[in-house]
């Protein structure tokens, strides 16, 4: 082997290296309608399920910040 076949060689055996190292750290996602599905087997998942709360989050606080300013304007002269 001259220089230049060991040289290409050792090109081959790094890109080759570096492309199996690349493919095994992808993982097994698949995206169908818009989801990314990270397993083979979300057929048999079980389905996590969140109800819907309500529109508005903070209604105790707003009632309290309205009761507040109430207080504010009847206090002020």
């Amino acid at each position: 082997m001259n220089r230049s076949q060991t040289f290409t060689a050792k090109s081959l055996v790094i890109v080759g290296f570096v492309t199996t190292s690349l493919l095994s750290a992808t993982g097994c996602q698949v995206a169908l309608n818009g989801q990314t599905l990270p397993s083979p087997y979300y057929l048999q998942d079980d389905v996590q399920y969140f109800p819907s709360g309500p529109e508005f989050k903070l209604p105790r606080e707003a009632a309290a910040l309205r009761a507040a300013e109430a207080d504010q304007k009847l206090q002020k002269p």
